[in-house]
């Protein structure tokens, strides 16, 4: 008993610390003020703004539930600790009893544990939606492949968190695979816990298009980058040149019959960006400009840091092949992060999408 009494009072000192870190005070503030907002007449009139207070407004009371949650789970144990304790025969129903607490405790450890790699992401947009483009690199056929692979990869790992996301873009290559591929992350928190996974991509394997089954290696760029709003970037119509198409994806009535899809052209820096999954025209257009406005953002940050590392006389251009993790599945099978160390020999749970041990490694080394 004497252990799991010590583990609880571990596991308080840290709910008090993130009580502090957090700032639950103003975070019952600001849930009181959304919901003040929430009840006055008109708010449903502005059908996406008010979507984006309902969801943060559900956001904010589940980080106040849980910390709040903890603590009186916590003081719920520490009594419990006590009772048993003070037992003169440890009798089956009082070991029984302990082993649930123990279990309860673990599993409040382990929830901890993950609220704590939230409170890591303190960026200006780590809060934010997230969108996720994969870039086949050099190496045709071979490339491509690797890309369609990274794709189901991300995809996996998202539906095993239970994430939304969709796909804006998608450029099949001519034999197989994908030529480069953009998703919509629609998940709070999702470019905090996916930055780190941006960069070049390696894989080393026995080619299944080499008659000679001979050894290749294929790159794969990812970006990643926050969803937007309107008031970080505002888009000036008369800067944009918007050009309506015909989908090429598959499904749909309306794909190949009417030009749903939308390519928006930012004349000033030449930036263009293209969606077209099945949906209307409108619907498109809000999702280009969404992609465009994370664009321009990502130029804006690179502009800054060019500046910045020109001053310290530390400049170098910006270099496609950043290579962040190798996945090797011949000789042997080793995926890598070169950035943190962390490594597993499980690839084809890596490649099922189990990538979560990387992103946490990342989170706790700040990349």
């Amino acid at each position: 008993m004497e252990e799991l009494r010590k583990k609880i009072s571990e596991l308080e000192k840290k709910v008090k610390d993130l009580i502090s870190s957090v700032d639950l005070p103003q975070k019952k503030e600001e849930i009181a003020s959304l919901e003040k907002k929430m009840s006055e007449p008109g708010f449903w009139k502005d059908q996406v703004k008010a979507q984006k207070t309902t969801k943060k407004l559900a956001s904010l009371k589940k980080k106040v539930e849980k910390v709040e949650g903890w603590q009186k789970k916590l003081e719920e144990a520490r009594l419990m600790v006590e009772m048993i304790t003070k037992e003169e025969r440890v009798s089956a129903e009082v070991q029984k009893e302990a082993e649930t607490l123990t279990r309860e405790i673990e599993e409040i450890e382990k929830e901890i544990k993950e609220f704590e790699l939230e409170v890591f992401l303190s960026g200006p947009f780590d809060q934010n939606e997230a969108i996720l483009s994969i870039h086949a690199g050099e190496g045709g056929t071979e490339a491509m492949d690797w890309a369609s692979i990274l794709l189901r990869m991300y995809t996996r790992f998202l539906e095993k968190q239970g994430w939304p996301y969709e796909v804006l873009d998608q450029t099949l290559g001519e034999e197989a695979g994908i030529k480069s591929v953009t998703l919509s992350v629609n998940k709070e928190l999702a470019y905090g816990f996916l930055k780190g996974e941006a960069g070049t991509h390696r894989l080393v394997r026995l080619s299944p298009f080499d008659a000679d089954k001979l050894r290749h290696t294929s790159f794969a760029q990812v970006e990643v980058l926050p969803q937007i709003g309107e008031k970080e970037i505002e888009l000036n119509s008369n800067e944009l040149e918007f050009e309506a198409f015909r989908s090429s994806g598959h499904g749909g009535q309306n794909v190949n019959k009417v030009s749903s899809a939308v390519r928006l052209r930012h004349k000033p820096t030449g930036i263009t960006v293209t969606c077209q999954t099945e949906r209307s025209q409108r619907q498109n257009r809000f999702s280009a400009e969404n992609l465009l406005r994370a664009k321009l953002w990502q130029r804006q940050q690179v502009e800054v840091k060019e500046k910045t590392q020109k001053l310290k006389g530390e400049y170098k251009p910006a270099s496609w092949g950043y290579q962040i993790r190798s996945y090797v599945l011949h000789p042997y099978r080793l995926v890598k992060d070169l950035r943190t160390g962390y490594e597993t020999s499980d690839t084809a749970a890596v490649l099922d999408g189990e990538i979560e041990e990387f992103i946490k490694e990342e989170l706790k080394k700040g990349i």
